[in-house]
């Protein structure tokens, strides 16, 4: 009632008139941290009246950098401003419009949720649910899995319901989900492909709520909270089947079956009169039973954990997160995993006695040889003695397994950067000092490559500046006998 503490009144009570006095002519005369923002945040919150204690502390701390006080001090004296001021906080208030109800067969209203659930295993699990309201009666459906939607699940469930109807309503309520709708595209609503195949199928009519809007369809809204909070909560998944047998019987019994809190009437009863106006469905557009498989989350590695063991599937059947795939039982003794689009079977094997373990299929294993012996060739045909390059990446591929393709790479890139003299010597120590490896290739390579330069340096060749030139030197000179230069000399003493 005083808007203190109970230890402070205690304090109080328990102090003479004359310290009570003394206490409260110090508080008026103390001072407080924040005194010396004191005309500025007045300002602030008189002006902008919705202004929160967080946002005047941040406006404080980027003018004045370092506080002497902190957010919860600064918050507390906001409080006695606004109330020494009577500057109460107004927050913007959105004003609606009750309207009435559309006709019969008019609306019907689209939205999904998730739940936390815990499975008989005792481990908790998301599962995922549509629901369908009829805007006139209430009426209700709700269909749940154990993945996410994606757009044949909708437009499958669509159809459920349209069959738990008996009908389809001329208008649809969505939110912008990217399952249904690519763009809104300023009221020109762009879908996506398989749901715009669906419309022109079924012919009903959309209308879109706009973004940051869930009022729009409020009646679903509170289907979905409904559906979570009454009927699955503190419920234990038996499988996604019977989870769906027993929703339908909690829409019978109390979904539809009890008075609504709006309307005051039982949307069943509603319902038996809006159901003359619904537009027939003469053929099921899509002929899948409505009844679930069990459904398990891919790992990225290709493989599906299930009960306690790792079953693997087909190399690329992992395309993200959301990649599901559906398991069925045949008794207690096999399982077949099967593509959920298509419903082509994937796998099939036999449930071992114990749980850890990995069950493989050898068909889903990659077979890396054709690819590997394919670069080998490629490789060894860039030596001089091609068998004999294949025959030391016999040797590599021997005791590096996991890193041929790495070693392969490596000895490749060696090759380009010299000549086939080096490449041979290089190769030839290498097998005959058993050195099984791309590294030391590589650098018997740098080594012969070295060498050859150097013994080609220290005779360099003589070259001209023309080809005339080079011609020239080409040209040995003729060779005359001793006795022909004696000749000359004795004729020319003799002159």
């Amino acid at each position: 009632m005083l808007g203190i503490s109970r230890p402070t009144v205690i304090k109080y009570l328990n102090m003479s008139a004359e310290k009570f006095e003394q206490e409260m002519l110090n508080q008026r005369q103390r001072k407080k941290k924040p005194d010396i923002y004191r005309e500025e945040i007045i300002t602030w919150l008189k002006q902008y009246p919705a202004m929160t204690a967080a946002q005047v502390y941040d406006w404080l701390e980027e003018k004045y950098r370092n506080l002497v006080f902190n957010e919860p001090t600064l918050r507390n004296y906001v409080r006695s401003i606004r109330e020494e001021y009577n500057i109460p906080k107004e927050p913007g208030i959105r004003q609606y419009e009750a309207v009435e109800d559309p006709p019969p067969g008019k609306q019907m209203q689209v939205d999904f949720g998730e739940k936390k659930v815990i499975n008989d295993e005792g481990n908790v699990i998301t599962i995922y649910v549509m629901c369908f309201v009829l805007s006139h009666s209430r009426y209700k459906y709700c269909e749940w899995q154990g993945r996410p939607f994606n757009t044949t699940d909708i437009i499958g469930i669509h159809e459920n319901a349209f069959e738990y109807f008996g009908g389809f309503p001329q208008e649809a309520v969505y939110d912008q989900d990217h399952l249904i709708l690519v763009s809104e595209n300023h009221g020109e609503l762009i879908y996506t492909k398989e749901f715009a195949s669906y419309l022109k199928k079924r012919k009903f009519s959309v209308y879109m709520c706009r973004k940051a809007d869930p009022e729009s369809k409020g009646r679903v809204e509170k289907v979905v909270g409904f559906v979570k909070d009454n009927f699955a909560s503190h419920r234990v998944l038996h499988g996604i089947d019977r989870w769906n047998e027993d929703c339908l019987k909690w829409l019978k019994r109390r979904g539809n079956g009890k008075v609504h809190a709006t309307t005051r009437k039982i949307p069943a009863e509603v319902f038996l009169e809006e159901k003359k106006y619904l537009q027939p469905v003469t053929e099921k557009l899509i002929s899948k039973s409505r009844t679930l498989s069990i459904t398990y989350q891919v790992r990225k590695d290709n493989t599906v954990p299930i009960q306690g063991n790792r079953y693997t599937v087909p190399r690329g059947t992992y395309k993200g997160p959301s990649t599901y795939v559906g398991v069925t039982k045949i008794g207690n003794k096999h399982l077949i995993i099967f593509d959920l689009e298509t419903e082509k079977e994937l796998a099939k094997f036999e449930i071992p006695y114990t749980k850890g373990n990995l069950v493989r299929n050898n068909n889903h294993l990659r077979d890396r040889s054709p690819k590997i012996n394919s670069l080998m060739k490629r490789v060894a045909e860039k030596f001089s003695d091609s068998q004999k390059a294949r025959a030391f990446f016999e040797e590599i591929h021997k005791e590096k397994p996991r890193y041929i393709r790495d070693q392969l790479t490596l000895i490749e890139a060696s090759l380009e950067t010299t000549d086939r003299i080096a490449i041979d010597k290089a190769l030839d120590f290498c097998m005959s000092h058993r050195l099984n490896n791309a590294v030391d290739f590589r650098d018997a390579v740098k080594h012969y490559a070295i060498v050859t330069q150097e013994k080609n340096a220290s005779t360099p060749p003589i070259t001209g500046l023309t080809e005339t030139a080079s011609v020239k030197i080409g040209i040995k000179p003729r060779i005359r006998d001793i006795s022909e230069y004696v000749k000359i000399m004795s004729e020319n003493h003799g002159g």
